[in-house]
């Protein structure tokens, strides 16, 4: 039996409340690169031979994000959020970025997720005159844990125009513990005048495949999105959710589904986004399973300390 296939196996044989029963991985029509550590760990990664990218994975999702290198080489290059589908427990990006295909399924997982200049799975922007600002690429980093059972790390974003009138900026922190398909956010974002800010977080229409299945519950502040089945690569679930108390609006803009928020420059506020791939780890096989995981996870929106970004 292929090894990612066993693995699978083993992987996927429990199958939780809620969850759909396992389906067959897609078969590799490419050999598997050897994994320097079969360990499952959470672990975050500079790609700094791929312009930046910002990668972070647990055993169960994997996501990335663009480094201001790549501004210059692939425009228009943005701050939307970037995940993939991965079927071992083990980590495989670094490993499936090397390979130079990483949109191919080497055994372990894939990429299949246009991402483009939309919000993809919970970017961020300013929503302004009915439109949403965002900023560029991420143009620092600092890994907080790695290795282990969280990977935790933070980004600054330089400031970005919202209309004329006003520029904002900010320090995201990114946490990823074991166990979960969620990826907890926490920003502050700052600003050059004073007043309240209404904050407009994204998931992408199209990325995983056009006309999703979306579920909007604002009284768990949930919206969730499952993409048409592809024969070639499966589908993927993906969602965000808010505090509901904080939600103002939820819209939709060409590119996203919006959940719009209220924020004070200078103030932290949490949210979490997360992905899971039909043909991966965690059994989710359709539209109804990955919501109620997704509607029912525990998730605290409590905010803690972190160190924002001075003025550019």
């Amino acid at each position: 039996m292929h090894r990612s296939i066993a693995l699978l196996a083993m992987l996927t044989s429990t199958v939780a409340p809620g969850q759909d029963a396992p389906l067959p991985p897609v078969v590799s029509p490419l050999p598997e690169p050897p994994p320097a550590d079969r360990t499952p760990g959470a672990r975050v990664l500079l790609a700094d031979y791929r312009h930046d990218d910002l990668l972070w994975e647990n055993d169960r999702t994997a996501h990335r994000i663009y480094g201001h290198a790549l501004e210059s080489v692939e425009p228009p290059s943005g701050s939307g959020i970037d995940t993939w589908g991965k079927n071992v427990a083990r980590p495989f990006m670094d490993r499936q970025l090397r390979t130079g295909d990483q949109h191919g399924f080497h055994g372990e997982g894939i990429d299949f997720y246009n991402v483009g200049t939309s919000r993809g799975m919970g970017g961020l922007g300013v929503w302004f005159d009915n439109k949403l600002w965002t900023s560029r690429n991420f143009v620092a980093y600092r890994i907080l844990q790695t290795g282990g059972r969280v990977a935790s790390f933070e980004v600054d974003y330089a400031p970005w125009p919202v209309d004329v009138g006003r520029r904002v900026w900010e320090t995201r922190r990114f946490t990823l513990p074991m166990g979960t398909h969620f990826t907890r956010m926490e920003s502050t974002i700052r600003s050059d005048r004073p007043g309240p800010l209404t904050i407009g977080i994204g998931l992408s229409k199209r990325a995983g495949g056009d006309n999703p299945v979306a579920t909007i519950d604002r009284a768990r502040g949930l919206i969730a999105l499952w993409g048409p089945d592809n024969p070639d690569h499966g589908t993927l679930g993906l969602a965000i959710r808010v505090e509901p108390a904080a939600i103002v609006d939820i819209r939709q803009d060409a590119d996203n589904y919006l959940v719009l928020l209220r924020a004070t420059p200078g103030n932290p506020f949490v949210y979490f986004a997360g992905s899971a791939w039909s043909r991966g780890v965690g059994a989710f096989r359709s539209a109804a399973s990955w919501t109620d995981y997704a509607r029912q996870a525990p998730l605290d929106f409590r905010p803690a300390t972190i160190r924002p970004a001075a003025a550019r």
